[in-house]
């Protein structure tokens, strides 16, 4: 695997994966693991080692062994170590489905940035101007929590009116997102609030974009930590999906370009996915084709001439749900 450069985390669950069923379909042999062969492992004993595995993980875990030991066992057979591939008859849980996590609620974001922006996070060393691009930045460029961490002031270029960011994301891969005026105008008070901050004269085209209040750069922990003290101190926490923070921001970039008309393709090259089909979830997530045919309904038309020349009577229920 290692000419393709995973990530070290990726490697590590490989890995363990391995060495975990591995183990277990060791013990079912009644053989040492070192001593376990690839010729030993049929059908019927990978799905009994799955079997037992399954009993206290959970079906992501499941899916990701499995994942795992497939490619190894089709490593095997592309060495001519095994026949075939006996994966196939070892049952698996269904990928979970990659619905959209956007804030839920219209304007949360704008309420987000406007709460922040005056002053709503609560610390010991406040930072507004820090704080509101760490959460903009995202919102408009729809960055990875990696990718924003591993921008430096060099990264931005082009000429004023059209300027862009470079974004390096998964794999190494490059991509150049363009950015408007009031990004490069929070950006330059922030920089300024740095070097005054901090009593510098200037910032080398290197230094990072996102620092902490040592003038360290922030680390993966320091911005989840942030970006989730800014949800809750502008109240909009509990508008935030289960597991999802920095990605949030990007997935609400994401809805917002697909509610405003963006395609799969350019959705594809402004979030740096491999595949169209993953920006086509956006597209799907908003269901601006299925509201235009739902709506052509010809019940609606009697509906309305029914409310517009004689409205019911009837005593007003509870509103419906936004």
């Amino acid at each position: 695997m290692r000419p393709a450069k995973p990530a070290p985390g990726t490697m590590a669950g490989y890995d363990s994966d391995l060495r975990i069923i591995g183990g277990i379909a060791a013990r079912l042999c009644d053989v040492p693991l070192v001593e376990l062969g690839v010729d030993r492992l049929s059908g019927r004993v990978l799905r009994a080692a799955f079997a037992e595995f399954a009993d206290d993980h959970a079906a992501a875990s499941i899916l990701r062994a499995w994942s795992a030991w497939n490619r190894f066992m089709n490593f095997a057979v592309a060495e001519e170590l095994v026949e075939g591939n006996p994966m196939a008859a070892v049952p698996h849980p269904k990928a979970p489905s990659k619905a959209p996590k956007p804030f839920q609620g219209d304007g949360t974001a704008r309420t987000l940035l406007e709460r922040i922006a005056a002053g709503a996070r609560e610390a010991r060393d406040p930072w507004v101007e820090r704080d509101l691009v760490a959460l903009a930045f995202p919102l408009v460029t729809g960055a990875r929590s990696a990718e924003l961490l591993g921008v430096t002031l060099g990264a931005f270029g082009g000429s004023p009116g059209d300027r862009r960011v470079r974004l390096t994301g998964k794999g190494g891969k490059t991509r150049s997102v363009p950015v408007e005026v009031p990004l490069e105008r929070l950006v330059d008070a922030y920089l300024l609030s740095r070097m005054e901050r901090f009593g510098l004269s200037g910032l080398p085209l290197s230094a990072p974009l996102l620092v902490d209040t040592r003038n360290e750069p922030l680390r993966r922990g320091g911005l989840q930590y942030l970006v989730a003290q800014c949800y809750r101190y502008a109240g909009v926490h509990d508008r935030v999906s289960r597991g999802a923070l920095v990605h949030t921001l990007r997935h609400e970039f994401a809805t917002r370009l697909a509610e405003n008309g963006a395609s799969a393709h350019e959705l594809k090259e402004l979030l740096g996915h491999s595949s169209i089909a993953t920006g086509q979830h956006y597209v799907e997530s908003t269901a601006r084709e299925l509201r235009m045919a739902a709506s052509s309904s010809p019940a609606y038309g009697v509906l309305d001439s029914l409310l517009g020349s004689s409205p019911p009577a009837a005593a007003p229920g509870p509103p419906l749900p936004e």
